[in-house]
């Protein structure tokens, strides 16, 4: 089995080393899908999606990168840690009276410090429950009682995912958010980005946002996935090839073959950690799978856009995914790659299977296979938080596929892994020490989270090794950092 990593482009092939940004003469468009594009009335210059879609939001027949416009927003989202803030940043410049533009596009969903029995966190979902009403908020996805989270049907969990599975994700929409993995709903062929308080709080007010055009860096994703490898292999993969600050202020594109094979599920997490590498946004162009999650979800109209074939970019990759190897991102930087096999020797405490990142039904499906097919027990404490009720509702229900019709909460079970939890972020951001699952020694876990700062998930000197659900279930049943393939 060939092992190493290949990044082809134009240019004579070879190994290449360090992190170099490798240009190449040409990418493929993605095949144009049956739907028809949306306009932008007359051309002025080719595009690409992003900029078309900017464009098209302030009614601008082209825009270049660097441009300053006025955008109009379809979508707001906030959640618990950032509402309050944003509503009060509102009253206090629109005034008391004001209302905000539109109750029908603003979206709340609080899922951060949920469970929790700080009074202060949870002032905040009594906030955002007052707010809600003042302003006639129709998606409010509230939550009452605490003790119960199956109690609360307008409860749904992470928002990201949330998001996206209530249908207020649509192609060739602009969305902006109050937590930077906004960037999530790229996948579905929008605009999507996190903004602060103060930017939220006047979107509140007019609906428009005032924003620079950011270049596009293109990334073709080719060839076959290997079994053993997920979508967060790739992006762990490609924001360790560019670092941290590669994507700054860009919008990052995916296209390919392998992005074309990916449910939504995968592409959200390829496009949920662009801003790990500092984008502004990512994006996906929608196809048939993107059409039929949107349309089992809303009857709301949408209008597709894609990039022209000339567009220029400003940079362009392209991997050979059927090349790559499982990877993590070890402490304390999502670009500190290294290949799981070569983190062996790391000995770890824990596992964590949860958030926007990886706390989907895919991921949990995914880690679930790999526990089945192993067989054993987990060495180390497994704890499993799925992002949203759905999701929750799927790990106790739904038949693993390949898995003798056993559900992923029996497979959990059977393997030694702490009970399924109430679905929310839990430790992804810390949180209070009463939250699920909080780091409050200074223990070493593998994760499927998108961050591994100090501190990020409790403890300061906790170690966060991030990693795809394969390679977590793998490390749960080593009780070491593992490569997948050693069980699969």
């Amino acid at each position: 089995m060939e092992r190493s990593t290949l990044l082809k482009r134009a240019a004579p092939s070879g190994a290449v080393a360090g992190r170099r940004q490798l240009r190449v003469t040409a990418v493929a468009a993605p095949p144009t899908p049956s739907r028809s594009p949306s306009s932008t009335g007359a051309v002025k210059r080719a595009m690409t999606m992003t900029e078309k879609i900017l464009a098209k939001h302030s009614d601008k027949p082209s825009v270049a990168p660097g441009d300053n416009v006025w955008t109009g927003v379809d979508k707001l989202l906030t959640h618990d840690v950032c509402g309050p803030g944003t509503f009060g940043i509102f009253q206090k410049e629109f005034g008391e009276d004001a209302q905000v533009w539109d109750p029908e596009r603003v979206v709340i969903i609080p899922d951060h410090y949920i469970f929790t029995s700080d009074p202060r966190a949870n002032r905040n979902v009594d906030i955002l429950r007052e707010v809600a009403q003042k302003y006639g908020i129709k998606y409010f996805y509230d939550i009452t009682n605490r003790s119960d989270f199956r109690a609360n049907p307008d409860y749904k969990g992470v928002c990201h995912v949330a998001l996206a599975q209530e249908g207020h994700c649509k192609p060739g929409e602009v969305l902006f958010g109050t937590d930077s993995h906004t960037c999530n709903a790229g996948a579905f062929g929008q605009f999507a980005t996190g903004v602060g308080n103060t930017d939220a709080g006047f979107i509140l007010g007019t609906g428009k946002l005032l924003i620079k055009v950011p270049p596009t860096m293109r990334f073709a994703l080719d060839g076959e996935m290997p079994p053993w490898l997920l979508a967060k292999d790739l992006i762990l993969h490609i924001i360790g090839e560019i670092s941290v600050s590669g994507a700054t202020y860009r919008a990052m594109e995916f296209v390919g073959d392998a992005v074309s094979a990916m449910n939504m599920e995968e592409r959200m997490t390829v496009c949920n950690m662009v801003v790990e590498a500092g984008g502004k946004n990512g994006v996906c162009p929608a196809d048939q799978t993107t059409f039929d999650y949107v349309e089992a979800r809303t009857s709301e109209p949408y209008e597709p856009v894609y990039s022209d074939d000339t567009a220029s970019f400003f940079a362009d990759y392209r991997f050979d995914v059927s090349k790559l190897e499982p990877v993590v991102a070890a402490p304390h930087s999502p670009d500190n790659r290294k290949l799981a096999r070569e983190c062996h020797d790391v000995k770890i405490d824990r596992v964590y299977i949860g958030s926007c990142t990886g706390g989907k039904t895919e991921d949990f499906m995914a880690a679930a296979k790999l526990l089945h097919k192993a067989g054993g027990e987990v060495k180390v404490p497994t704890y499993l938080v799925p992002a949203t009720q759905k999701v929750w509702g799927d790990v106790y229900t739904l038949p693993v596929p390949g898995c003798d019709d056993k559900t992923a909460a029996e497979i959990f079970e059977a393997a030694g892994c702490v009970t399924p939890a109430a679905p929310s972020c839990a430790a992804c951001l810390g949180g209070p020490r009463d939250t699920f699952a909080r780091m409050n020694e200074p223990e070493v876990c593998v994760s499927t989270t998108n961050r591994n700062f100090p501190g990020r998930m409790g403890h300061k000197e906790g170690q966060i090794y991030l990693a795809s659900p394969y390679t977590a279930a793998a490390s749960a049943l080593a009780g070491h950092v593992c490569d997948p393939r050693e069980y699969m």
